[in-house]
This record gives structure tokens, sequence and C-alpha cells, in this order.
């Protein structure tokens, strides 16, 4: 891995948050992700599944993860199953952890060989009356691949159908939406990382260059601080191209008097960011696109206030759909016919900005927490509000990632990453 060891403690808290929310008698198993083919020999780059890697901070392919308060035996109340290591694989694929290095990630003491899991398991199945399966719930998943969760589910509904189940996702969406301060921290380098790739295109950009060149320029300097890359798949989007929300394809040739928005941003430790920035590609924003842009930021700002413990997600955006609502009524695309006629299911300032304004944001993009109960302090979101004029050939976004606090407004984890239209300017006119 590329990034710096993380302390285990996180790793041990984060197993009592989710141990505690557990029933008597049972036990949860997480398991790795799979490593995807594409073609012949080739695969995918391994990515480790989010949830195993927020119990045990084990970044390592065939793991499982066993959790079981109530075992009799305390060694077995945590359990993590790695892939035993041999010479062949130390050549081929380089060493997989020990079972101390796999202790020292995680904290777990009890440590087997991934071949011991069924022997194991159907011991301490005798014991235990529940079973939680991890199944991804997430409101934007779509999953169209079986898993290894979902192989390990349907082998284990068939071989113990007298077990009850229960899921793990409600109490992962609870737990995994209140960052602990190690969290943060992971996310505060990301979002550090990110800034010094806007830096430097800040220099980079002028009229003439392609969006994928922009993209280079971005990788470079992740890179080269640790992280994988991009924590999604990156927007450079120039000109019009910019009022196709995922546009990803950054293939066209950036011109004088383009506006370029850039949506993407670093991964660090397998924590995201998430940030967008729309800037002028001659390094001078006209006098219209000074007025759009000022126009989101204010938006983006007065959002950001309302992100205090107590508010409810539904409530929250429509309040940012008001303040755009006058912020488009004073740039004159919107007139007070089109607000008193609006289709209340699709508020008239939807035509200019059709997006929510705010996710969650941890190990995932768009994480796991919960949304129909009220915001806690230390949840992480976006905020990303933007105006898209296609006649204009002008798409406008700006978000920063904010962390909710117990009084006052949220701390900004992009607060140093430039976003005036003066410190823009400056900065790509030095």
């Amino acid at each position: 891995m590329k990034y710096f060891p993380i302390d285990s403690n996180l790793f041990v808290k984060n197993r009592k948050k989710f141990m505690a929310e557990m029933k008597p008698k049972s036990i949860a198993i997480f398991n790795s992700n799979d490593i995807y083919p594409i073609s012949a020999d080739s695969t995918m780059p391994f990515e480790q599944a989010r949830d195993i890697f927020y119990l045990s901070g084990a970044d390592q392919e065939e793991t499982i993860l066993l959790l079981f308060p109530d075992s009799m035996d305390k060694k077995h109340r945590e359990v993590l199953f790695v892939r035993e290591t041999n010479d062949h694989i130390a050549v081929w694929e380089g060493e997989k952890l020990t079972k101390e290095q796999a202790t020292a990630v995680s904290g777990i003491e009890t440590i087997y060989w991934l071949t011991d899991f069924d022997k194991v398991f159907f011991d301490l199945m005798t014991e235990a009356d529940t079973i939680y399966f991890n199944t991804n719930e997430h409101y934007r998943q779509a999953v169209e691949t079986q898993t290894r969760e979902d192989r390990f589910i349907e082998k284990c509904k068939k071989e113990y159908p007298a077990h009850q189940w229960a899921k793990s996702n409600p109490i992962l969406q609870k737990i995994r939406g209140v960052k602990e301060p190690e969290e943060i921290a992971l996310m505060q380098t990301a979002c550090d990382i990110t800034e010094k790739g806007f830096r430097r295109i800040l220099e980079f950009v002028k009229p003439g260059v392609w969006e994928y060149e922009i993209e280079a320029e971005y990788l470079h300097e992740f890179v080269r601080n640790r992280s994988k890359g991009f924590a999604y798949t990156p927007i450079i989007a120039s000109g019009a191209n910019a009022n196709v929300l995922h546009y990803v394809v950054n293939n066209q040739q950036v011109k004088d008097g383009d506006m370029i928005l850039m949506d993407l941003a670093a991964e660090y430790a397998n924590y995201s960011s998430d940030m967008t920035r729309t800037i002028p590609a001659n390094g001078r924003f006209t006098d219209r696109q000074k007025q759009v842009y000022n126009a989101v930021l204010r938006v983006k700002d007065e959002a950001t206030k309302m992100l205090v413990p107590g508010t409810l997600w539904a409530e929250y955006h429509k309040e940012v759909g008001k303040i755009m609502t006058s912020e488009l009524l004073g740039l004159g695309l919107l007139d007070t016919a089109d607000v008193q006629n609006e289709n209340p299911d699709w508020p008239a300032y939807k035509k200019y900005f059709m997006h929510g304004t705010s996710h969650h944001i941890g190990l995932d993009t768009h994480d796991y927490g919960e949304l129909k109960t009220p915001m806690k302090a230390n949840m992480v979101f976006t905020v990303e509000p933007g105006i898209y004029i296609p006649k204009e050939g002008l798409g406008i976004r700006i978000e920063d990632d904010v962390v909710i606090q117990e009084k006052g407004e949220p701390f900004n984890l992009m607060r140093n990453i430039p976003i005036t239209v003066e410190e823009i300017e400056e900065l790509m006119n030095k």
C-alpha cells in the first residue's frame, strides 16, 4: 500500500461499535472483494470491500472477518482469516500478510489461514442462533455482478437453514456515517493531496490544452503524494461539456473563453475526498461567468451553514432549493411566473440545478450514512451546488467536503483550496 500505516485502534473502536448493535448469540461475517477479470489474464486493480476494511484495516484479497461477541471461547470473539502465503506467491505477487502482521494491522489477536475458515465457522455456528449477512443496501447501488459476499450468503443459507438471518447494513449505515477523529484526519490528507493537484493545474491550464492532459497533471500529483489516484472517475468538462453531469470521456481540446468544470479528487488510504472547481481556460472570468460563478458560491456558502446537528437531509435540500431559486431569479434565468407556476415535484430551479446538494463521504465517495434521521456531529458531507445553462455553453459547479460540528458551522476540509474568483485569477496569472 502507498499510504502510511493506520493505527489499529481505529479498527478496534469500529468493531466495538458494530458488536454493540448485534443481537445476542449472533455471528457477523465480512468478506473481501474479488479481483475482477477484464479479459485473457488481465484483471482490474484490487479494491478492498470498504466494510471489511472499516472493521479490520485488512487491505488484502481473500480475507474474511468474523465477529462473535458471545463466543464461549474469548479468542473467537474476533477472528480474521487471511490467505496463507508461500514462496511462489511471494515471487509473483509479493508477500501477503503474516499472522503477526495481520494482528498489527487489525488489532485482532486470533488470526487463521483462510483454509481453516469452514472448520472454525462450523464450530462457532453451533453456538450461534443468528448470522448477520453483509448486503449492499446503499440508496444508489446498482450492482449486477455476483460478489464474494453474495456467494457466501448463498452457500450459508443452504448449509445453515435453521439459523436466523439479520442484516449488517443498517448497523453500518449508522456507525460509518459518524466519523472517528482518525478517519477525519485521513480524509483531511486526501483533501490536502487534492489541493496540491488543483494548485498544480492552475499553473498548467491555458487555451489549447486537452482535457485528458489536465487529468494527467492531477494524477501525477496525486500518486506522488501516496494516493492510488482518483477517488472516483474524474470529470474534466470544458465549455458545453460541463452541462453533462457525468461527463467522463475527457477528450476535448479546451478553447479560449471556455470555463472548465473539474469534478475530481484524490483518495488516501481508501478514504475519499470529493472536489469540484470551475475555472476559466484563459485565466480570466468574463462578467457573465463571474456573475454565475458567484451565485453558485453564495448558494454553497449558505447551504454549508445549514449542515448542523438536527438537520434533516430531505428538508435541507428543500431549503437549498429556495436559495438557488433566489439566485436564478437574480441571474434572469427564472422569472416570478416560473416560480408561481412550478410543479412542486419538480420545482422551477431544477431546470438549471437538477442534482442534489450533499451526500455522505468517507470510505466511499457516496458513503454509507443515515439519511432519514437528524444529522449528527462528525458526519462528513459534500456541498456541491451548480448552475447549468446549455444555451450559453456554460456549466458551473463548486464543491467542498465539510465535517458537522457539535456547535457552530461545519469544518471545511477543503478550506485551503482556492475558490474565489480573485484567488483563481491571481494564481492563474502569476
